[in-house]
């Protein structure tokens, strides 16, 4: 039995004490809802949680869909639990959450790691996914396309986390777009602030990305899929969007030339390719 309910912690902001989590098997899962309309489950990618999702792009689905926004086990607000980490085991968290809010069958959108949960979710649990959106993600690394090797400075992470964040944000956008946006280069380290992952989370969730495959599978996926990726990712590169859309039957890919992993060089052509892909017949 799944029981929502609202959580009370000392030390934080006023818009932070009100903590909505729902038990999920082992853990409790902290998410927010925003929107109205259709269900669209946004899952985040490796060391992410809510607070990193655009804004704007959250401010724009929400007047079209009713958003199921959340942490990942073991990141920002939910509990990290006690069976070791897979991609299949967030994909299960996903639908216990759905469960949980009473979400029978939704759109779901998944960025990096949150991708590869996706997929899983929708190979899974085919009867649970309307449409699904895969943003800056890959298949696994057995037939995916990997970057030269990029050592996170996790020690970092108890002591000086925001030199561990300034890291990761470098690897999200390109070099040009922080250059003339250092404003929201600084936005997006501050929201990684607020709630960072523990080494151990992280390196289990790496861990988990290492070992996922969903290759010979992807000819299963009958949903109408869209792949939105960057041309100028560093962490995933753009081949992999192509091993997808060349794939999955019937996928419709967008390219997006000047965007890296986290695509906010061009958000606004990304918001409004899903927002129409989404809303299409």
């Amino acid at each position: 039995m799944h029981n929502t309910r609202l959580f009370l912690k000392k030390d934080l902001s006023c818009e932070e004490r009100l903590m909505p989590k729902v038990r999920v098997g082992d853990v409790n899962i902290y998410y927010e809802i925003k929107g109205e309309g259709n269900p669209l489950v946004m899952i985040m990618g490796l060391a992410g949680n809510l607070d990193w999702w655009d804004p704007k792009m959250i401010s724009e689905f929400s007047k079209h869909f009713k958003l199921i926004l959340f942490d990942n086990r073991g990141a920002g607000r939910s509990d990290m639990g006690q069976k070791p980490f897979s991609i299949k085991l967030f994909a299960d968290d996903t639908v216990g959450l759905m469960d949980a809010l009473g979400i029978s069958k939704a759109n779901v959108l998944g960025f990096s790691m949150g991708g590869m949960i996706a997929q899983e979710l929708v190979l899974n649990y085919p009867e649970r996914v309307e449409k699904l959106v895969l943003c800056s993600t890959f298949c696994g690394a057995r037939r995916g396309v990997l970057p030269p090797p990029q050592p996170v400075p996790l020690d970092d992470l108890a002591e000086n986390p925001r030199k561990v964040m300034e890291f990761m944000a470098k690897t999200i956008f390109t070099e040009e777009f922080i250059n003339n946006n250092p404003q929201a280069f600084e936005d997006m380290i501050q929201r990684m602030l607020k709630a960072p992952i523990t080494k151990e989370a992280f390196i289990q969730q790496f861990y988990a990305i290492m070992q996922f495959d969903t290759h010979d599978r992807l000819p299963q996926i009958k949903v109408p899929t869209l792949i939105v990726h960057g041309k100028k990712d560093i962490l995933l590169p753009v081949e992999n969007a192509t091993i997808l859309a060349s794939t999955i039957p019937n996928a419709k890919l967008i390219i997006l030339e000047k965007s890296g992993h986290g695509l906010a060089e061009e958000i606004d052509k990304a918001i409004a390719a899903i927002i129409d892909f989404l809303r299409g017949g």
